[in-house]
């Protein structure tokens, strides 16, 4: 702890590779260091041979209502899985970033289904808008790291979709237009969406075409945006 400082501005996160081929995350907080498994949960333990709680209640294919005890159990370990997903963000590792997101969203999908208290729905819903947003700027950040411009703009679509829903599963859908939450992934995309060449450009009018066509009207509002914002000349009906 001495050889490595606390940082009055925030943690600081490092990989560490220990014998064997194993790495670990550590990050120093102000009273020492956490370290975190960079594979399976993040605290190394396994439920039942499963990788984590979700996946046994997952492969049980069971239709009782999950307990008050998992319910708080299933809460303790999406809170670990996103303290890694900052982490690996932390570092420049954001499709590990975007994985652990993305099983954290299907927690909330899990409980959604099985949970036997509205109140239960009600609180993971809320976590939903979190994950969702951390995973699809992950997922687009990983996207532009790879060179793909067009995957990087579908991970924001994507994104946008799940929040709009998430909010309309709240019964708020009148705020996801000013949230806080999709104004930053629309940021990301104005950012982004300049930078794309004129091919792919054409892609996404033909996406937008192919929206209309199957009636998918929230992901085709999210790319007339997207064209307008380009700077696009071209109108679509």
């Amino acid at each position: 702890m001495q050889e490595w400082p606390w940082d009055a501005s925030g943690p600081r996160v490092r990989e560490v590779s220990l014998p064997g081929g194993r790495s670990v995350l550590q990050v120093r907080v102000e009273l020492g260091i956490l370290q975190m498994e960079t594979v399976g949960r993040p605290d190394g333990v396994r439920v039942e041979g499963a990788e984590s709680l979700c996946h046994h209640l997952a492969a049980r294919e069971s239709d009782e209502p999950l307990t008050p005890d998992q319910i708080d159990a299933l809460r303790a370990e999406c809170i670990l899985y996103q303290q890694r997903a900052a982490a690996f963000s932390a570092i420049g590792r954001p499709a590990d970033a975007a994985r652990d997101c993305h099983r954290n969203v299907e927690v909330v999908d899990l409980v959604r289904k099985r949970a036997g208290r509205p109140q239960d729905r009600a609180m993971f819903e809320q976590l939903r808008i979190p994950f969702v947003l951390m995973r699809a700027r992950s997922a687009s950040a990983a996207a532009v790291r790879a060179g793909d411009g067009r995957a990087a703009v579908a991970a924001l679509d994507h994104g946008l979709v799940e929040l709009r829903e998430s909010f309309s599963l709240m019964g708020m859908s009148q705020r996801f237009d000013s949230s806080p939450e999709a104004a930053i992934l629309r940021s990301m995309r104005e950012l982004l969406t300049p930078k794309l060449p004129s091919s792919q450009r054409a892609e996404l009018e033909d996406r937008l075409k192919r929206a209309v066509a199957s009636e998918n009207y929230e992901l085709a509002a999210i790319l007339r945006n997207e064209i307008r914002h380009m700077g696009d000349s071209l109108t679509h009906e």
